[in-house]
């Protein structure tokens, strides 16, 4: 990204919020690895999410299921989120690096960018560990969806790169700000979502002001071509978060689990409040064109 000289303590944009992030990430930042205890026995009565938030919640295969199925469906659903989380993380890093690869390493715009990469580092090896003790499984996304991954890592940049991580971000925000505060999930899952969503506020306030800085002079076309662009990442990531393969291994039938799921009113009405406030910033800059609203609103993010 193409960024003016530092010239002032008192300019303001991507140098002057990197400034305090830094600062905030000195102040706040926290170790899962040390104030996790990994090896502490799960209690077998607590969920991996939020019942609310499962994909079958409501559903007539929900009131079939005993409540140790519920469980079990919860913590693989979960686990299967963060482990796509850790594949759409992977993708922030390497983005990242790359848009920071020859820029001014003195400025607060290039230290939080790598700031951003070690929490990010932090945050995959945390979800590894979680869905290890939770499941002793990981997923991963659609082997289609993992070409594009590569191809969106090589190709995108400044409003595309940073919005890309800005709504992978919130996407996963969304799903832990709604269990994080809940006594009926794992103690240690909770500390996970908290620690995440706490560390990344800080990543998405930063993607923001990327976005506003690289959209300032975006031409009509160019802002279209983007914003649809987005909305497409958006929708893949956002139908890949939970595999099929989650549904087996909860014991249930993943045709009709995947079946419910795409019908379930309650789950989609959750999932377009928990995005609102994604949806208005990116109205906010431009990125909230008809096109890509089309898209967002096929997938109940809008």
């Amino acid at each position: 990204m193409t960024v003016a000289p530092l010239t002032s303590s008192t300019d303001s944009g991507p140098d002057e919020v990197s400034a305090r992030l830094l600062a905030s990430a000195a102040r706040l930042s926290r170790n899962a690895m040390t104030e996790i205890d990994w090896d502490a026995p799960m209690d077998p009565t607590k969920y991996g999410c939020s019942p609310e938030w499962s994909t079958l919640y409501g559903t007539p295969y929900w009131q079939e299921m005993t409540e140790e199925q519920r469980i079990r469906l919860t913590r693989h659903e979960f686990a299967s989120i963060m482990s796509i989380g850790i594949w759409f993380e992977m993708m922030l890093q390497a983005v990242v690096i790359r848009d920071q690869y020859l820029t001014d390493y003195h400025r607060p715009e290039f230290q939080f960018a790598l700031t951003e990469i070690a929490d990010e580092c932090r945050h995959s090896i945390m979800f590894a560990k979680a869905t290890e003790k939770m499941v002793g499984t990981s997923y991963t996304p659609h082997p289609r969806l993992g070409r594009f991954g590569k191809f969106f890592m090589a190709t995108v940049k400044d409003e595309v790169a940073y919005a890309g991580i800005l709504v992978a971000e919130e996407i996963l925000d969304v799903f832990q700000r709604g269990c994080m505060r809940d006594e009926r999930v794992l103690p240690f899952i909770r500390t996970v979502n908290e620690i995440h969503v706490l560390e990344e506020s800080r990543h998405m306030k930063f993607a923001r002001e990327e976005v506003r800085e690289s959209v300032r002079d975006l031409g009509y076309i160019k802002r279209q071509w983007s914003a649809v662009y987005l909305a497409t990442a958006a929708s893949y990531i956002f139908t890949s978060l939970v595999r099929p393969q989650a549904y087996i291994d909860a014991g249930l039938d993943h045709h009709r689990a995947i079946s419910e799921m795409r019908r379930n009113h309650h789950f989609q009405s959750m999932v377009r409040t928990g995005c609102a406030h994604l949806m208005e910033f990116l109205d906010e800059v431009g990125l909230l064109t008809p096109a890509a609203a089309r898209i967002y609103r096929k997938v109940h993010m809008l």
